[in-house]
């Protein structure tokens, strides 16, 4: 049997979670929920919801933090785009994916659409859908040039939400197939810092939508996707499905995904949560040194520049760096010019250098390192195995409870309080009970 067979009938078999695994995927639904809810009030977003109503408001499917219903595929885009656009989504790690986002985004809006889900499904398919969309990054052994979050996320979502339509086994080649082929989103947008990082997560989940559609309306796709000539592994990524099918059924992979504390990127969180647990004065630093590995570096080790966005703000380590020293949090409401204009932020963010360690490994977002060198001779130096919120390093009471109150406050308008207080009852119920 290939490797690609044995995927498929994983995505197709009856599954009953763990359950240490439901548990889990019910935590992560929440905070997927809820940084989407407040992801409604952010840069772009209202751009987007006018852009999705273009399309038409005569669907059932709701928007998180919105009143507006629309279309699945509508929906589908503009609550991707909220997920991802405070890049406060967990991640699987290894992976390098934001599993939860696209996956959440598009069953959110299948389930609508069917009027209401029942639970134990509903959290099987996001279960079933994290994992393929975190085995795809877990099989790949090169450096990312595609966004790995948007065409694994897609794959991933579409499956997950053939199961919810009730799509035979013998067509799920043509989903996968389908899936593949709607594929896209590159580096080139997080290289710039660019808010098409998130418009790419949306294109995602709108696309697995439409891929299952069209599967259920007699349409067909490839059938050797992953493992063919100009398959997945040879398009989008190198590697090889089997490394992660092999483990299939063993190892739930939504299990071993991160939950952000921090809106900003992933690849800052193990420096900015060891200097939010020292509590140093910023007044006595001298220089900060953050040894990463080289996907670090890549990724958040931007210079501040003139005329920075608040995409390009949340992906530069210089400047979070000092933000946390000013202000002891993260809060994407001072991704604004003032701040980055602000004389005592500069000089705090000229003092981060961030170089790289000879760690061999493409994908690998730690171990890291800081140093703290202060202005009075000495110095504090840290390890860091593991970032703030990884499964070996969670978030306590305090800080789970800060992020859920910060993404209250900038969901100010948001019409069902269940995204925050009941998550799971949001998620498969359309209506208020």
């Amino acid at each position: 049997m290939s490797a690609t067979e044995s995927l498929l009938d994983f995505v197709a078999a009856t599954h009953v979670l763990p359950p240490a695994v439901r548990v889990e995927t019910v935590r992560l639904l929440g905070d997927t929920l809820a940084v989407g809810a407040a992801g409604a009030t952010a840069p772009g977003a209202d751009g987007v919801l006018a852009v999705a109503m273009g399309a038409g408001t005569s669907g059932t499917a709701r928007v998180l933090g919105r009143t507006v219903r629309m279309s699945a595929p509508s929906a589908a885009f503009t609550n991707g785009f909220q997920i991802h656009c405070l890049e406060w989504d967990a991640v699987h790690e290894p992976a390098v994916v934001h599993a939860m986002s696209v996956v959440t985004s598009g069953l959110h809006a299948a389930i609508d659409r069917r009027g209401g889900c029942d639970p134990d499904t509903a959290i099987a398919a996001l279960a079933i859908g994290v994992d393929v969309a975190s085995g795809l990054g877990i099989a790949a052994h090169s450096p990312l040039t595609f966004f790995r979050p948007a065409t694994a996320g897609l794959i991933g979502a579409a499956l997950a939400i053939a199961r919810i339509e009730g799509i035979d086994r013998d067509r799920l080649p043509d989903v996968l197939g389908l899936a593949h082929s709607f594929c896209a989103g590159t580096m080139q947008a997080h290289v710039e810092g660019s808010i098409a990082l998130p418009l790419q997560i949306a294109h995602a989940a709108q696309s697995a939508v439409q891929v299952v559609d069209l599967v259920k309306n007699g349409l067909t796709g490839p059938h050797n996707a992953v493992e063919g000539p100009f398959g997945y592994f040879k398009t989008f990524d190198e590697g090889r499905l089997d490394d992660y099918t092999d483990t299939l059924g063993t190892v739930w992979r939504i299990s071993e995904i991160s939950t952000k504390p921090y809106p900003s990127g992933r690849a800052s969180h193990a420096v900015l949560g060891e200097i939010a647990a020292l509590g140093l004065n910023a007044d006595d630093i001298l220089w900060i040194e953050v040894c990463v590995p080289s996907l670090i570096k890549r990724l958040v080790g931007r210079p501040m520049m003139n005329g920075m966005t608040p995409a390009y703000a949340r992906l530069c380590l210089p400047l979070l760096t000092a933000l946390m020293m000013k202000d002891g949090r993260i809060d994407p409401r001072r991704f604004v010019p003032d701040t980055f204009a602000d004389p005592g932020i500069l000089d705090l963010a000229g003092r981060v250098v961030v170089t790289v360690d000879d760690n061999p490994d493409p994908n690998a977002l730690g171990p890291q390192s800081l140093t703290i060198t202060l202005k009075d001779g000495s110095g504090i130096k840290r390890e860091i195995p593991h970032s703030l919120g990884a499964p070996l390093a969670p978030l306590d009471a305090a800080q789970s409870l800060a992020k859920y109150d910060l993404a209250r406050a900038l969901a100010v308008d948001a019409p069902d309080m269940r995204v925050f207080d009941d998550p799971l009852s949001y998620f498969i119920c359309p209506e208020q009970p």
